[in-house]
């Protein structure tokens, strides 16, 4: 066996055994730390088949950000999670459909691989070429498809701030700070001067 070969099982075991414990753990903390380790084994994965970028992308953006930023918000705001398993029963008929034909998807091709190995030596190899995937992509990105990229950096950005200013509520009994009333106020306007006569004091 060779040591490529050995890590791939070691990934792929490990990924799989994360993803197991992440349905089956009740804490939904352990539940996000065992999906963080799922995250950095398919990484792995992704590092022996040769795409750099799709392992970093998997660890900058899934593991810190998507994950830890959930991970803090079911530590912060202390989810009831048996209130939303109590449709668990509900659900079931649909969620056993689609795993058994994912099941069955899978067991086609295994049989496929096994009876079949012609099958897998068909498929088309990548060109050789000297730059890594992460700069041949960023060639492209910024180059043939950079209107669609900055199209969707817009799109982005427009479904982030529709999504604060939806979710920003203000209270009415608050009192704010108005920073343009206080540039334009002049001395007339924020200083009174009041004559007070001696032992009355202000009425």
């Amino acid at each position: 066996m060779t040591l490529s070969a050995l890590f791939f099982y070691l990934f792929a075991g490990m990924c799989v055994a994360s993803a197991f414990m992440v349905i089956a753990v009740k804490n939904p903390v352990h539940a996000v730390i065992f999906l963080i380790l799922a995250f950095f084994n398919a990484a792995g994965l992704f590092v022996l088949l040769g795409a750099e970028f799709l392992a970093m992308i998997l660890i900058v953006v899934y593991v810190g950000a998507v994950l830890v930023l959930f991970l803090f918000v079911v530590m912060m705001l202390d989810v009831d999670f048996a209130v939303l398993r109590a449709g668990f029963l509900k659900y079931l008929p649909v969620g056993a459909t689609i795993g058994t034909l994912l099941l069955v998807e899978l067991v086609l091709i295994l049989v496929a691989w096994v009876t079949a190995p012609e099958i897998a030596a068909q498929a088309p190899t990548p060109p050789v070429s000297q730059m890594s995937n992460t700069m041949a992509l960023g060639q492209i990105l910024y180059t043939k498809y950079v209107y669609l990229f900055e199209a969707a950096g817009l799109i982005l950005l427009v479904a982030m701030i529709g999504a604060i200013v939806l979710t920003l509520h203000h209270k009415r009994d608050v009192k704010r700070q108005s920073v343009a009333r206080q540039v334009e106020r002049t001395r007339e306007r924020a200083v009174e001067v009041v004559e007070v006569e001696t032992g009355r004091g202000l009425s």
